[in-house]
């Protein structure tokens, strides 16, 4: 068998693992799955009202909404990734020949699975509440390109930060700003109604214009400005992650 082939079985078998771990922690499938569209309707259907952004605002916050749902399972990912670090899992699957590329890619697989029905559930939610886009079968295509884009840019991010981390309860600590960083960006409000110092902050962090690219693609009116950045963000985030993972687990395994 080729090493190719190897390395790809091995990927399969730790995807189905850290997949089965994940389904089986209540917390973490709430945190992953349900807890994004809890803030969905709290944001929508309770005070939603109270924001004035010129379009009914279950269509504003979907994309926003969509990046929360991605950002909210890195915890459970960071975790996982620094508990096997830790506890020897990973010298364990070295003793059995185990592709050292299929542990990572196992866990980042595993997360980018479990965002892409955190978002097909956000989705869901929206249209529950009136989100009615004006987004055609290329646009689309494009939102679901894009999202994939992300989760596995932050999934790769996530995982370095896991192995980075020297205990898992630090891993989990370490993702928080990342979890943060939607709510300071146009996922909730537009950036121009936001107070000094946060507003630029705002315009200028990756998830905006990630955001921003969606926002244009549900409407039908694709930003295209917006979309490069939003390549760039996640194609940049992508490489860091990967690389930091890479260089860590050299180390530490």
């Amino acid at each position: 068998m080729s090493t190719t082939a190897t390395a790809l079985g091995d990927s399969a078998i730790m995807l189905r693992r850290n997949f089965k771990h994940t389904a089986r922690n209540p917390t973490t499938v709430f945190n992953s799955v349900l807890f994004p569209v809890v803030i969905m309707v709290m944001f929508v259907y309770v005070i939603g009202g109270a924001f004035d952004v010129g379009v009914d605002y279950a269509d504003y916050a979907t994309p926003g909404m969509i990046l929360l749902a991605i950002c909210y399972g890195v915890g459970g990912t960071a975790m996982a990734v620094n508990s096997d670090m830790t506890k020897g899992i990973i010298n364990r699957f070295k003793v059995m020949d185990v592709s050292r590329g299929a542990v990572l890619t196992g866990h980042v697989v595993a997360s980018m699975v479990t965002n892409l029905i955190a978002v097909a559930a956000i989705v869901g939610t929206a249209f529950a509440l009136g989100f009615r886009p004006a987004a055609g079968p290329l646009d689309w295509l494009g939102v679901a390109g894009l999202v994939v884009l992300v989760s596995f840019a932050v999934s790769w991010f996530t995982v370095a930060l896991g192995l980075f981390a020297k205990t898992p309860e630090t891993a989990g600590m370490a993702v928080i700003p990342l979890v943060m960083l939607p709510f300071f960006s146009s996922a909730v409000v537009p950036a121009d109604k936001m107070g000094p110092g946060v507003k630029q902050f705002a315009e200028y962090q990756p998830f905006t214009p990630i955001i921003e690219a969606l926002r244009g693609l549900l409407a039908g009116t694709p930003d295209t400005g917006a979309t490069i950045t939003a390549l760039a963000w996640s194609a940049g985030i992508a490489v860091v992650g990967y690389l930091w993972a890479s260089a860590t687990f050299k180390k530490r395994a």
